[in-house]
């Protein structure tokens, strides 16, 4: 294949890529959001995304810090100094009472105060706990298709992938996408944040952190790891490519349910 067509199909990817963000970030399933009722079955949802995130962060943990025993160094100290922050404000957060606490119980607790029901969410961890396989988990807890889809899509992806796809899953399918998603979510929303504090202070946080240090961090590092090698490039986009879509999979998942409950 030639320089120029590769060129064109690099292009493409790119203009691709570019068009899948600009539609998960101005998503309808936000402005779907009506009142708490709809907000319970969203959260239902999205928790279990705000779950499978750790899988990527901890395989990168793994790969770009050093957690066996004995100890050794790694080479690049900026890309391990990035996913111990990340690690440090996902897993011991500072809640809103002052008090540590990791992102996931921060989100349950904001599903707790707007009367959403967790019970299906942390039945599902305390199988995963226990050692079943999290997709058979996600059946044993009725899990919708959408979810159990994107949960194991990305578990694939955590488990199996290179080092450098899932940096393009992390950073293109999270840390980049989710200030712009979030804030749009609470622009577009039709409750009240008065009405959900817990939730608003989980969105914000994100926007603030990943907007402001995570996101930034984590685009240098794939640039470094990138380089100007075209091969290393294409992993990164088709990897973010397939993390994108696989997120507004899931969001017209959620949009669909909330449509049918609304009909109903």
């Amino acid at each position: 294949m030639s320089q120029a067509i590769k060129a064109i199909r690099a292009r493409k990817d790119l203009a691709r890529l570019a068009d899948l963000r600009r539609q998960l970030e101005q998503h309808a399933v936000f402005e779907s959001l009506a009142n708490l009722v709809d907000l319970r079955r969203f959260m239902g949802a999205h928790v279990f995304a705000v779950w499978d995130f750790m899988s990527l962060l901890k395989r990168l943990q793994r790969d770009l810090t050093s957690v066996d025993l004995p100890w050794t160094p790694r080479r690049d100290n900026t890309a391990a100094r990035l996913i111990n922050e990340i690690v440090l404000g996902e897993e011991s957060d500072i809640g809103p009472d002052g008090e540590p606490t990791s992102h996931l119980d921060l989100y349950l607790a904001a599903m707790r105060e707007v009367g959403a029901d967790t019970t299906h969410s942390e039945h599902f961890l305390q199988l995963v706990a226990n050692g079943i396989d999290a997709g058979d988990a996600l059946h044993a807890v009725g899990a919708p298709a959408h979810v159990r889809t994107f949960v194991n899509q990305t578990l694939r992806t955590a488990a199996h992938e290179p080092t450098l796809a899932v940096m393009a899953s992390f950073f293109h399918g999270r840390e980049n996408v989710i200030p712009r998603m979030f804030t749009a979510l609470l622009e577009r929303w039709n409750i009240a944040e008065r009405q959900a504090p817990m939730f608003v202070f989980y969105l914000k946080r994100h926007i603030d952190v990943d907007g402001d240090s995570h996101g930034p961090m984590a685009h240098r590092i794939i640039e470094r790891a990138v380089k100007d090698d075209p091969v290393r490039r294409d992993i990164v986009v088709h990897a973010a490519i397939e993390a994108v879509a696989a997120r507004i999979a899931l969001w017209d998942g959620v949009q669909a349910s909330l449509r049918e409950a609304q009909a109903a």
